[in-house]
């Protein structure tokens, strides 16, 4: 199987700013085509890096490569190559959006023979054509941050790049914004920053979590769980001799233990979280053990950890390796 091209290198980078780093000797790559998920608490990092990505800001040191041309020596090239969508999405608002994206086009070097068939074709992807004569100023939320990607996708960049594409948008806009990203997978590189966590599992290929300037875990949201996590667990509602619950689970499999235990109220039923710390299941022989040994069992699922989850265990993970990092006694 050919290898996959490089569309982002990133070696070893730093930024300070007056003495307080803001990211700290980071290195990550992104293949071609892939959909990637860039996560962090608030002031971990991201849009930093970002803003360094597309050449509107200097790097301390560290390198970093769009399409294999390096960002610091070539910022003119590197526009050509990226297409940005800033976290505050900066619009003119009394621009109508037609006039807008052919402005833009314009700036961005399109062919005129070719910019106004180019506009039509992402005016119909963003679903934008029925405002497309509307001032952006009156435009809603959804409706403006739609206008931003497709001035971010108009010039057929092979690289996007989004920061926060979802902020302020309620359940429906972010549906249509995320079936939108999903739809460039294959044909543009693109890493977005979001707080919507299950938006990014949904969305993208791979994710990367940063935190205090640093990488602290990189993969699809299914390695990750597997990685940091490394177990789903059972919820049960289970009536019998609890008594003896421990040692049927220890017949299924050693690692099987009972992480909560509930009463059901006006009931003799309980519900019990079994923790497993392998991954695959193996709920069909514990559901067999349990009949077997004279359970009643009314209610059985297997919940996997959400990104969610990972995302918490992995920031924790830095912090902890932070505080540990720290000389004792000091302040």
């Amino acid at each position: 199987m050919p290898e996959v091209p490089t569309a982002i290198e990133v070696t070893n980078l730093v930024k300070t700013y007056g003495g307080v780093t803001a990211v700290s000797d980071i290195s990550f790559t992104v293949a071609q085509g892939e959909i990637v998920g860039f996560l962090g608490p608030n002031g971990a990092g991201k849009s930093t890096t970002m803003r360094i990505l597309t050449g509107y800001l200097p790097a301390t040191s560290g390198s970093v490569k769009i399409c294999g041309v390096p960002v610091a020596t070539n910022p003119d090239e590197i526009k050509r190559r990226i297409g940005y969508m800033p976290e505050n999405n900066p619009l003119p608002e009394d621009m109508r959006v037609s006039e807008y994206m052919y402005f833009r086009g314009r700036l961005k070097e399109i062919p005129r023979r070719k910019l106004s068939p180019r506009i039509d074709e992402v005016l119909e992807v963003c679903d934008l054509k029925r405002v497309r004569h509307k001032i952006i100023g009156q435009l809603s939320k959804g409706y403006r941050q739609r206008v931003g990607i497709a001035e971010a996708i108009l010039a057929e960049p092979p690289v996007i790049i989004m920061d926060e594409p979802t902020i302020g948008l309620d359940p429906h806009q972010i549906l249509i914004v995320r079936d939108l990203i999903a739809s460039l997978r294959g044909r543009m590189t693109v890493i977005i920053s979001s707080h919507i966590l299950p938006e990014i599992e949904m969305t993208c290929d791979r994710v990367l979590i940063i935190n205090q300037g640093r990488v602290v875990a990189q993969g699809s949201p299914a390695h990750l769980r597997r990685e940091i996590l490394g177990q789903s667990s059972y919820q049960l509602e289970i009536a019998g001799d609890l008594a003896t619950l421990p040692a049927v689970l220890t017949g299924v499999d050693p690692a099987l233990v009972v992480s909560d235990r509930q009463p059901i109220d006006g009931t003799d039923f309980h519900r019990v979280a079994v923790a497993a710390e392998r991954n695959d299941d193996g709920g069909e022989a514990l559901l067999a053990a349990l009949m077997r040994h004279g359970f009643r069992v009314r209610a059985f699922s297997r919940k996997q950890p959400t990104l969610e989850d990972v995302f918490l265990a992995a920031t924790r993970r830095s912090w902890d390796a932070i505080d540990r990092q720290k000389p004792k006694g000091g302040n």
